[in-house]
């Protein structure tokens, strides 16, 4: 009897729920339903080795990648996003505006003495030619660093003997390794590698990864990888949340440009809400 009441309450409530939804939607301008988030997903261009996985570097300057960025810019100018966000720190924003200013001014690659990270970095290479092109003012920065304790959960591992999970981890990083640096060997596109990280067996692999195998690792009185799946969900909510907190009513379209296990992260995050659809690259590419 008692199951059957908690069980009418619960539903009472999601109804509810779906409810007030509907009216906060008709009684707040800044809320509304049919909102696209174009998902680009891409391995980092400057490769600073920061990632668990260690891949070869891609040549973003040859000509053939800046020819093949000049064509995905214009397709996603096509595709009229109002607001871009970016990885980059969120509590450096201005740091970003003050950088995205000298591009749009057209002069940002005069600078011989940029380094690496300045010179090939996505943001530069990619976020701003889309912004510029569409005439964007403001690029929004959402990364927020937490704890990634990937040391302390490998070390729990050994100390335990999990080694069937130990496998699974290492042959997990090894396979994704080994298909990026094929893929740069026999020489695909920039187009071709960004739609590779993007698929959906990349993304089920990265939030399988994340999400799970991390959760096993230790004794029953361990918890650095519930800790560390605890500190990969906080970074990428925060990410979604401030999306959503620079979002108007207006931004029918934005774009999100981040690493590919973050999308993989913020696809979970855009089907759970209602009111928020994903777009991906290759579907506006395609167009």
């Amino acid at each position: 009897m008692k199951n059957c009441i908690w069980t009418f309450l619960l539903s009472f409530a999601i109804l509810s729920c779906n409810s007030n939804q509907k009216k906060a939607q008709k009684e707040n301008p800044e809320i509304s339903a049919g909102k696209e988030v174009l998902l680009v997903g891409t391995f980092h261009y400057n490769n600073p080795g920061a990632d668990v996985a260690k891949t070869k570097s891609f040549d973003i300057l040859n000509e053939d990648s800046q020819t093949e960025l000049k064509r995905i810019s214009k397709k996603i100018t096509d595709y009229n996003p109002t607001k871009i966000f970016v990885e980059w720190p969120y509590d450096e924003q201005k740091e970003l505006d003050s950088l995205y200013q000298v591009y749009a001014k057209g002069n940002y690659f005069d600078n011989d003495s940029l380094s690496d990270f300045y010179l090939k970095n996505e943001i530069f290479q990619l976020a701003f030619r889309v912004a510029k092109r569409n005439n964007i003012k403001k690029i929004y920065a959402i990364d927020y660093s937490t704890s990634f304790p990937f040391e302390d959960v490998m070390k729990e591992i050994e100390q335990n003997n999990q080694t069937e999970l130990k496998k699974k981890i290492e042959n997990g990083i090894s396979k994704f390794t080994v298909d990026f640096d094929n893929k740069i060997e026999s020489g695909v596109s920039l187009t071709e590698l960004t739609y590779f990280v993007n698929s959906q067996e990349m993304r089920k692999f990265s939030n399988y990864f994340h999400n799970n195998l991390m959760l096993l690792a230790g004794s029953t009185k361990d918890f650095s990888g519930p800790l560390l799946t605890s500190e990969w969900f906080k970074r990428n909510l925060f990410m979604w949340s401030l999306i959503q907190k620079n979002v108007t009513k207006s931004d029918e379209r934005i774009m999100v440009l981040a690493g590919s296990s973050h999308v993989a992260m913020l696809e979970l995050f855009i089907k759970e809400n209602d009111t928020w659809q994903a777009k991906e690259l290759q579907q506006v590419m395609e167009k």
